[in-house]
């Protein structure tokens, strides 16, 4: 025995509370049977960014129902009671076992068979497992990721016993430097350890890393590069040691692991295309089979600021605006047969916050890196404010900036959207500065802060809006005090920021 409906949200991720905000908002709410979504979490929907910030703190910390998706976003807060009043069907705690696209069916592991008409992929990514690299012991009370509710939650419980004592981090990109600064917070001393030659590989350059792991190291946290955990000495089902590679052994009260994501596409191997360690889909999040949709850190998509390169995405801001993107597609497909060729309009968005910092990125980190600002550790109650820019073929290819304000922040991202030239900005770095930025704005009838058709602020403080003015280098370059641009040739060719 089994239910149907038309539409089944797979995942009760991020994407799927956007999808199911933008789903109520087109149809004015859903009739029963309509929609629902599966979930093999107990709650519903909720905003994943605040498991390695808000939730973690030692005081004030974030809990639930307060982000809820989507809160993240300044939007309603979709609790339990809002799904229900907008005829929106739950299925929580369940996991589908199998997908047979196909008949356009779900088999649960309770065994029960869900139909649909039209399938929403919303799966997500799972944290990378140690045993994946030949390291035994995930299984140990004290060892912990974080990527679910049930996860921060053991966080929290090993985090309180351990106040004083050592905790080593294995990995050096966004969980393992967002995890190390809550450890921090909760007075516990951090060894963070990886392979790399400085955090964040991906995406910092050597010396936007530079300063990152210094002001780690000024709150106490020890960076152990250049190698990695062989083997974690366990006892009593707790780890007591990390044995690295190289032979040095770090006493441990807690591990926490992050080492990376792997999209959730089991389901579908074998039934749809993949491309870049995820689902394949066009411009409008349509996969191989029309009748199937997919979104967030599992769908891989043409960018249309990339050429139409496709890349995938693991963030909060992808999975937002791919779920808008889609539950438009599906609602309103007179324009499909023209746009289904077409790359989504989507400029690629990160960001962090961490101690007093917080960093936004815009684009793409291709090309040439040109650093400004003062990299200078920040006095006491001083906030830094600096920046790199990546030039391809003579445009802002990407834009990194900390401490920036709001305006700054956009700025920064209508550079990169508008691809300015930087042979706009050169002359006019001596003479006008910021005030060339305003004037070509004004030129041009654009007002600061305004929107790109059809866009809307994914933060309210840190929105990634498309102002049409080409926004130069040399305003940001003025405004930071740049004195003797660092530049630094690099391959950040790859897809995976």
């Amino acid at each position: 025995m089994g239910r149907a409906f038309a539409y089944v949200i797979l995942g009760g991720g991020v994407a799927a509370g956007y999808a199911a905000l933008e789903f109520a908002r087109r149809r004015a709410g859903a009739s029963p049977g309509e929609l629902c979504i599966i979930s093999d979490e107990a709650v519903a929907p909720y905003e994943r960014p605040a498991l390695s910030k808000g939730y973690l703190l030692p005081q004030g910390a974030a809990r639930l129902p307060a982000f809820h998706t989507c809160a993240g976003a300044n939007d309603e807060v979709l609790t339990e009671q809002w799904y229900k009043d907008h005829g929106i069907e739950l299925v929580l705690a369940t996991r589908v076992i199998s997908a047979d696209v196909r008949r356009k069916t779900l088999l649960t592991d309770s065994g029960e068979t869900i139909g649909y008409k039209t399938l929403i992929v919303a799966t997500g990514a799972r944290a990378s497992e140690l045993e994946e690299f030949g390291v035994r012991g995930s299984d140990a009370a004290n060892v912990c990721y974080l990527r679910s509710l049930e996860d921060a939650d053991k966080m929290v419980g090993v985090m309180k016993p351990c106040h004083g004592g050592n905790a080593v981090v294995i990995g050096g990109g966004y969980i393992g430097m967002e995890c190390a600064a809550a450890l921090v917070a909760n007075e516990i001393k951090v060894t963070m350890v990886f392979p790399g030659k400085h955090c964040m590989g991906r995406l910092f350059t050597p010396k936007i890393a530079e300063f990152y792991e210094k002001y780690y190291a000024a709150k106490g946290v020890v960076f152990v590069k250049g190698t990695a955990v062989k083997s974690l000495e366990v006892s009593d089902g707790k780890v007591a040691a990390a044995i690295l590679r190289d032979g040095r052994r770090l006493p441990a009260d807690m591990v926490v692991v992050g080492i990376g994501a792997r999209a959730n596409t089991g389901l579908f191997d074998g039934q749809l295309a993949m491309e870049r360690g995820g689902i394949k889909v066009n411009g409008r999040m349509q996969t191989s089979d029309a009748a199937v949709y997919a979104v967030g850190d599992v769908a891989a998509f043409p960018v249309a600021l990339l050429g139409g390169d496709v890349r995938r995405f693991e963030h909060v801001d992808c999975a937002r605006r791919t779920a808008r993107r889609a539950i438009e597609a599906i609602l309103e497909p007179s324009g499909g047969a023209a746009e289904e060729g077409k790359a989504f309009g989507y400029l690629p968005y990160f960001y962090s916050r961490v101690f007093a910092l917080s960093w936004q990125f815009y684009g793409d980190n291709a090309g040439e890196a040109v650093h400004f600002g003062d990299f200078s550790p920040p006095v006491a109650g001083g906030k830094p404010k600096f920046g790199a820019c990546w030039v391809s073929g003579g445009r802002v290819a990407g834009a990194f900036i900390e401490g920036g304000s709001p305006e700054e922040n956009e700025a920064m991202a209508s550079a990169v959207r508008s691809r300015a030239a930087i042979a706009d900005l050169a002359a006019e770095l001596g003479s006008r500065g910021l005030g060339f930025a305003d004037e070509e704005s004004r030129r041009k009838g654009v007002r600061r802060g305004a929107l790109a058709a059809g866009d809307r602020p994914t933060y309210a403080r840190h929105a990634t809006v498309g102002v049409a003015a080409a926004v130069s280098i040399a305003a940001f370059a003025y405004w930071y005090g740049w004195m003797a641009p660092y530049v630094v040739k690099r391959d950040f060719s790859d897809p995976k920021l």
